[in-house]
């Protein structure tokens, strides 16, 4: 069987991690406080845990924003330098009309 040509593997997408991790943490807080009055109801039913739950998602989900924040942040960092590095080696020249 003849093997196809691979192709390039295309760049990774870049995502809003900070919207999507505090999307996810709001999601829990509102799923917290929705339990939260029927906490009675639920411990009968064996689930009184479940409110809990819920809290920890969006005390790690605050977690997890920091994080997020905190990359996006040196991914920054790091563009910046890299560009700027770029730009001190050209010296703002076009490199086909730099002199040595």
């Amino acid at each position: 069987m003849p093997k196809t040509p691979s192709h390039p593997s295309p760049p990774p997408l870049e995502a809003n991690d900070v919207a999507i991790v505090g999307g996810g943490t709001v999601v829990w807080f509102v799923a917290f406080l929705a339990l939260l009055p029927f906490q009675g109801t639920l411990s009968d039913h064996g689930h009184g845990s479940w409110p809990w739950i819920c809290l920890s998602g969006g005390l790690l989900g605050l977690i997890g924003l920091w994080y997020c924040r905190a990359r996006r942040d040196a991914i920054a960092r790091s563009r910046a330098a890299e560009a700027a590095a770029r730009g001190a080696d050209d010296d703002g020249q076009d490199p086909a009309t730099q002199s040595d």
